[in-house]
């Protein structure tokens, strides 16, 4: 229980270190219609990505019955960021920093979910193959679409 809880503080800290850093960079545009172009939502994109490590680190923190989802979802989705990046699909705004960080924090994570570490509840096929539909439509919902 102490090294689920070290691991996930860490993970709370980079998660909210991150949060700060891409809230920080979101910028509000002048007029009504600006609001509704996509340019506007395309930088909430890391900022999504970030909150969503902090969600599944405060349940890795207190153990709740869903960790190992919420963990394969942020990795599945941090880690869908730089390779459709990659593939050409989108030209992705996250900073290299934050690439960085969350694949590595991704790694982590699906690793976790996967090995059942902690023993909360088994991520199932099902689980697993969610995580990986609903990471590719959240980095399309900021980026493509």
């Amino acid at each position: 229980m102490k090294k689920r809880r070290i691991i996930s503080s860490i993970l709370l800290i980079i998660g909210f270190a991150l949060s700060v850093a891409f809230i920080t960079k979101i910028e509000f545009p002048q007029g009504f219609e600006a609001y509704f172009k996509r340019e506007y939502y395309n930088q909430f994109g890391p900022l999504a990505i970030s909150v969503e490590l902090l969600i599944a680190s405060y349940y890795l923190f207190i153990g709740h019955k869903k960790t190992n989802f919420t963990l394969a979802l942020f990795g599945f989705t941090a880690l869908l960021d730089p390779f459709f990046n990659a593939i050409g699909l989108f030209n992705s705004i996250m900073p290299l920093y934050g690439t960085i960080v969350l694949s590595i924090c991704a790694l982590i994570c699906i690793g976790l979910a996967f090995a059942n570490t902690f023993k909360l509840k088994r991520l199932s096929r099902i689980a697993a193959i969610l995580s990986v539909i609903l990471g590719v439509i959240i980095e399309l919902f900021f980026n493509y679409i």
